[in-house]
């Protein structure tokens, strides 16, 4: 369907538009004179009618025309005027003309019975009605019935329970419900029938109740008629039920045949009996059955044709079937169709000396017969005409037509089944030509949709209408391009390159208008259809992706379940949305169904179905039934239960032992999903209950009903135990063993096991024998390892089992009695010996020979061997029953070891040989257990090492490689030899600043260089000033970070720092480590402006401007600390200080020793400088001078100064700093800056207080 939109922009014309209903022309706006007339139309046609009451009877037409119309009636072909008939009253307006009865009873109103037509006419012809039908007919009454029909039947039989609606022209609806009004279920098994009647395939105890009832609904009457109630007593069945194959109860026989009218609605109904409730089914045999059209109702008893055609008539076949057969019924269905039209004539405007063609065609089975009418008068009984011509196909041509020829013709198409009337005005009259449609509409289609250009004229005589296009030189050339008589151009499958403006124009006139053509692309879903299958309360999801042009405007999606609209809410229960999804949640048969995906925009639609299958577990299988029982065999078969859409994969057949202690349920065989009977195998004297449990792919249904008893005889076993076998362990024993048999295969009463056995050699043919009802079975005084002939055969009342073969078992072992003799050593290399020794005599073994230990000992090196306590752990190897020589590896050069063999069996091991020693050879030694580098200057490398743990003999020197590493390994290799070993550093000189090295260390014994220590490094350059300098300040502070160059020795550097547009002195923070990477500069004056400068050997390297943060101080405000009083107490507190400084230095120079030392290199201010942990230690020479230097406290100090320094604080604090030793790590980040050295005579200086 093509969707357009339409964008009006404007309106042409020069008059006022006059909106006419005219059959003639559609409703447009017309440019015509306002007394133009029209001829009769039929607006509302009249209705046939079945009259059950007086109140029914009303037949009504309503026509339009300009002078409006007047009315007649025909009944039956004849005049009928209502208004002279007393028992009628007519209604008769300026359109419309109705006429019902005054009687007040149904029987003085069967003489209106028949077929009416309504005729309308004016001058300028008369308009023709359908024919409408009057039925009178009594309405459906209550019949007279007894007041309680009582039924008996037996389990598993059929019946039908009647209603017996009342007949009536009506179909009724029928209902069976209980007292309760509540409706009787219906399944497969129980059907309501369309005649009424209520169908049990089979009937079950659970059907027994006193109140079937039928209730009959007519809707036309408003009526519900209810039967008399139908009492049902279901008998249980003493024998078990028996089978049975399908038989039909509606309809009856094998073959029926039905026909319907074209349009109608057929029902083909397949109602069968059958035990287990057959299964049905549908097929056409002589073609395809129609998916629209046909659908299957009430559990696929029924197949709807719904607007049935021609295309449904042939044969339909019912087929059902279960466990015992099947039947077949075939439909014969013959579909005719009553009168539709094909073409229908239509009513236009003639100019004078025009030809008029008006084509009539109608279809329908029979064939239908075309008639022609003149204002209701047929072309027989008028006058004849040589200007009219009728064709043999129905169309009727007048030529030359003038004024006079102005009328309304009626086409009648008439077969068995009904007629059909059209009007058709011929309106001779001569018009100016007009375009209806406005100009400069846009047109709006979807790509590959069929595009219509509207351009609809008016006048007579009928205009010709031509279409140009800016984009094509003849449109018409196009096979896609079809100009319509009502002057509108169509466009087949529009595609993009027909987008533009379109030019329609009238023939011989300057009228035209333009029209604009815009095609957008599709909507198109993504997401392929979807089959989806859920297993019964699982969710489902379904996915719907979808693209649509932008210009569509929003795009939504919209879900369809069997057609219907799904409203999903916020909190469904069922459905839920999430994005693209739609989630069926907890299916449900009811869940199953077409669910369509939906993607609309204000101009497309684009839709995908998909299909959703809810499948279960099945049900158990039915009327176990036990057939065929032989010896030991039986078939166990079954009926199958529904599979509820899954197919079955395979049944479990289990048993159950009624003369076991604890019945439990085991698996006894397992057949395939579309056998319904299995092989059984059974043991000997067991009593069997079976059941039967169907599985697919959604789990296991429940287990059957179990069949009967079934009671097996007893018989002689008929196996007997695998595995014997001796498993003796003690000497002079003999321990007989094997598998116990299962008591399934005791098949009788009295079980037990008959152990015999026998000697190999030295005892003849008898057998020794014993019964016991377990293994194992004990045999003393046979000796050590002696070979038997065993064999255990079942034995039971009725018998014993086959006849066996013996098999061959020892005696126990005992632990061997000798060791082995001739051991000998062989030295292969210093690492490996091969070791040799004599076989011993088999006797001596008592037993099976396993093979033999070797027992190997290290007990020190070959120059000292270590005592019994230092001796390393015995090591045992191993080796085969036939081997009689060994070679071990692995063993530690220049060592002595201890060696002695032993035979072992599987009770243990025997004496050791005589210990051997032997000693290995000096092998080379192992790596250097360590290798550290140092370099005390560029070009200098001092390596340092501990000698090999495991020298492998007298260590005679060292071996030391080296060589540059470069690009390509193909540098030349430096050695040094090293003929101390008891040197343990070397220093390399002349080494290469700029280059890395990797060097190798060996030891070196008399059997030459052992494994090397690799070890690489470069020599350490001297110490440069860090770089990538960052600072960040706070309010008082601020952050330095740098980067330490590599390989290069770390150097102490200076901070500089001046507060600028200040009386102050640059301030210097000494000995910053460049190794720290960080170093944070406190005390600074907030929103003040500093210049830092660092330096390095008396040259700077970094400077930079620094604004700190916060608001700088602009005046002093008045306070406690400008009170007199407070600067006298501080006074006071200085002057006390001042004097305990001066006694320490005092006592000092008197040569008193103090626990404080200073191991800082050279002079540091006292409040940056960072600190050792190192503090009490001994007074040393230098400070010592350094303090007899200091002759006065107050030279060039602070202390002693009048002028305060103007970047000194409020309270003086900066006046004094008495430095604490702290960890240098810590104040090396938080130290405190004071002065330059050369202003404070303390600077450099640690004082410590003791107590």
């Amino acid at each position: 369907m093509a969707h357009t939109q339409r964008q009006q922009v404007g309106r042409r014309g020069r008059y006022t538009p006059l909106l006419l209903l005219l059959p003639l022309v559609a409703q447009a706006a017309v440019d015509i004179p306002s007394n133009f007339r029209r001829p009769p139309a039929i607006v509302t046609q009249p209705e046939s009618v079945t009259v059950f009451s007086v109140e029914d009877l009303v037949m009504s037409c309503e026509a339009s025309g300009n002078p409006p119309p007047f009315f007649r009636w025909t009944k039956d072909g004849e005049d009928f005027d209502p208004s002279n008939d007393t028992e009628l009253k007519v209604s008769d307006g300026p359109s419309t003309f109705a006429f019902y009865t005054l009687s007040n009873t149904m029987d003085t109103l069967k003489k209106y019975q028949g077929r009416y037509t309504c005729l309308a006419s004016n001058e300028l012809g008369t308009a023709v009605s359908a024919d409408a039908v009057l039925r009178i007919e009594v309405p459906p009454s209550q019949q007279k019935e007894k007041k309680m029909q009582v039924m008996e039947a037996e389990e598993g039989r059929s019946l039908v329970l009647n209603c017996n609606p009342p007949q009536s022209s009506m179909e009724p609806i029928i209902h069976w419900m209980d007292q309760s009004l509540h409706h009787i279920g219906l399944s497969e098994r129980v059907m309501a029938g369309k005649d009424g009647n209520l169908y049990f395939a089979n009937l079950e105890p659970r059907d027994s109740r006193n109140d079937y009832t039928c209730n009959v609904q007519y809707l036309a009457t408003r009526t519900i008629l209810a039967k008399e109630p139908i009492s049902l007593t279901v008998t249980r069945s003493n024998a078990v039920l028996r089978n049975r194959r399908p038989h039909m109860m509606r309809p009856s026989g094998v073959h029926s045949t039905y026909q319907a009218l074209r349009g109608q609605t057929l029902e083909l109904e397949c109602i069968v009996q059958g035990l287990p409730t057959p299964k049905v089914s549908w097929l056409r045999k002589d073609g395809e059955m129609s998916e629209t059209r046909a659908s299957r109702r009430m559990s696929d008893r029924r197949l709807i044709f719904t607007n049935i055609s021609e295309a449904d008539t042939g044969e339909y076949q019912c087929i059902a079937s279960n466990s015992q057969g099947k039947i077949t019924h075939t439909y014969s269905v013959f579909v005719e169709a009553a009168p539709y039209w094909t073409r229908e004539p239509k009513s236009q405007l003639y100019a004078p000396g025009e030809t008029v063609r008006l084509d009539c065609q109608a279809d329908g089975i029979p064939t239908p017969v075309i008639s022609w009418t003149i204002n209701g008068v047929p072309l027989s009984s008028t006058a004849e005409e040589p200007r009219r011509t009728l064709t043999s196909g129905g169309s009727l041509i007048l030529k030359d037509v003038d004024y006079g020829d102005t009328a309304i013709f009626q086409c009648r198409a008439s077969n068995r089944h009904g007629s059909i009337v059209t009007n058709a005005n011929v309106h001779v009259i001569k018009l100016p030509p007009q375009i209806l449609t406005d100009d400069a509409i846009t047109y709006t289609f979807i790509k590959g949709s069929d595009a219509l250009l509207e351009c609809e004229s008016f006048g007579s005589p009928k205009p010709k209408v031509t279409w140009e296009s800016s984009s094509a030189s003849s449109l018409l050339a196009d096979a896609r391009m079809n100009l319509l008589t009502t002057g509108g151009l169509e466009i087949w499958n529009v595609s993009h390159e027909d987008a533009g403006l379109y030019t329609c124009s009238l023939q011989n006139t300057s009228l035209s208008i333009s029209a604009e053509l815009q095609v957008l692309n599709r909507t198109v879903i993504l997401s392929p259809a979807q089959a989806l299958r859920a297993q019964r309360e699982q969710a489902a999801i379904f996915t719907c992706l979808a693209v649509a042009d932008p210009k569509l405007g929003s795009l939504q999606i919209q879900w369809r379940k069997n057609n219907q609209k799904l409203f999903v809410k916020r909190n469904d229960e069922k459905y839920r949305m999430e994005g693209p999804n739609l989630i069926v949640m907890n299916t449900s048969p009811e869940d199953e169904g077409v669910y369509t995906c939906q993607a609309i925009t204000n101009m497309d639609k684009a839709e995908v179905n998909s299909t959703l299958t809810v499948y279960d577990r099945p049900d158990p299988p039915s009327a176990l039934q036990i057939s065929e029982s032989k010896h030991r065999r039986l078939t166990l078969s079954w009926t199958p239960g529904d599979d509820h859409k899954s197919p079955v994969q395979e049944f479990l057949v289990e048993f159950e032992d009624q003369d076991a202690k604890d019945h439990e349920w085991e698996e006894l065989k397992r057949v395939g999903g579309s056998s319904q009977r299995a092989a059984l195998v059974l043991w000997p004297f067991m009593s069997y209950r079976f059941r039967v449990t169907a599985i697919n792919e959604a789990g296991e249904s429940a287990p059957s009903r179990p069949s009967d008893v079934h009671r097996v005889a007893a018989e002689a076993p008929d196996m007997n135990p695998e595995d014997v076998r001796s498993e003796s362990t003690d000497p002079d024993t003999l321990l007989i063993t094997w598998e116990e048999m299962d008591q399934r295969n005791f098949n009788g009463p009295d079980f037990m096991y008959r152990v015999m056995w026998r000697r190999v050699l030295g005892e003849g043919p008898d057998w020794h024998s014993n019964y016991t009802t377990a293994p194992p079975l004990l045999v003393t005084g046979t000796g050590n390892f002696s070979a038997f002939e065993i064999k255990v055969q079942a034995v039971n009342k009725r018998g014993h089992g086959p006849d066996l073969d013996p098999v061959i078992g020892y005696s126990g072992e005992d632990v061997p009695l000798e060791a082995p003799m001739d051991v000998g050593v062989e030295i292969l290399n210093s690492t490996a010996i091969e070791v040799t020794w004599a076989t011993v005599d088999k006797w001596t073994v008592r037993g099976r020979l396993l093979g033999y230990k070797i027992h190997l000992t290290r007990v020190g090196t070959r120059g000292h061997p270590r005592g019994r306590r230092a001796r390393e752990p015995t090591v045992m190897l191993v080796t085969g029953a036939t081997e009689q020589k060994k070679v071990i590896d692995n063993l530690r050069p220049y060592s002595r070891y201890t060696l002695a063999v032993s035979v072992f069996n599987s009770k243990g091991d025997g004496p050791p040989s005589e210990t051997l020693t032997f000693v290995t050879e000096e092998g080379a030694p192992g790596p250097p257990d360590s290798l550290t580098l140092d370099s005390p200057s560029e070009s200098e490398m001092t390596l340092r090492w501990t000698p090999p743990s495991l020298p492998n003999g007298i260590l005679l020197g060292y071996e030391l490689q080296y060589q540059r590493i470069v690009d390509g390994d193909n540098s030349p290799m430096q050695v040094e030899n090293i003929h101390d070993p008891a040197v343990t550093h070397l220093t390399l000189k002349g080494l290469d600043r700029h280059s890395h090295y990797r060097f190798y260390l060996r030891g070196r014994t008399a059997s030459g260089n052992g494994e090397a220590v690799v070890k690489e490094g470069a020599t350490t350059l001297e110490g440069a000033p860090p770089a990538n300098i960052s600072v960040s300040v706070g309010d008082n502070y601020a952050n330095f970070s740098w980067t330490s160059k590599k390989r290069h020795r770390s150097v102490h550097f200076q901070i500089h720092y001046l507060r600028k547009n200040a009386r102050s002195d640059w301030r210097t923070v000494d000995k910053v480590n460049s190794a720290q990477s960080f170093y944070q500069l406190q005390g600074l004056v907030p929103g003040s402006h500093y210049h830092l400068r660092f330096t390095y050997s008396n040259k700077t390297f970094w400077d930079s401007d620094v604004q700190m943060e916060g608001a700088g101080v602009k005046e002093v405000q008045q306070s406690f600390a400008t009170q007199g009083w407070f600067i006298g107490v501080v006074s006071a507190v200085s002057l006390l200080l001042l004097v305990l400084l001066i006694l320490c230095f005092v006592r000092r120079g008197k040569g008193g020793k103090y626990s404080v030392k200073d191991k800082e290199e050279g002079p540091m201010d006292s409040e940056a400088r960072p600190m050792k942990d190192e503090t009490f230690g001994e007074y040393s020479d230098l400070e010592e001078k350094r303090a007899a230097s200091q002759a006065s406290l107050c030279h060039d100090s602070k202390l002693c100064s009048q002028d305060a320094d103007p970047d000194q604080d409020l309270f003086g604090s900066s006046a004094l700093t008495t430095e604490v030793n702290l960890d240098e790590s810590l104040v090396s980040q938080y130290s405190r800056p004071s002065e330059a050295a050369d202003r404070s005579p303390l600077n450099g200086l640690s004082v410590s207080f003791l107590d």
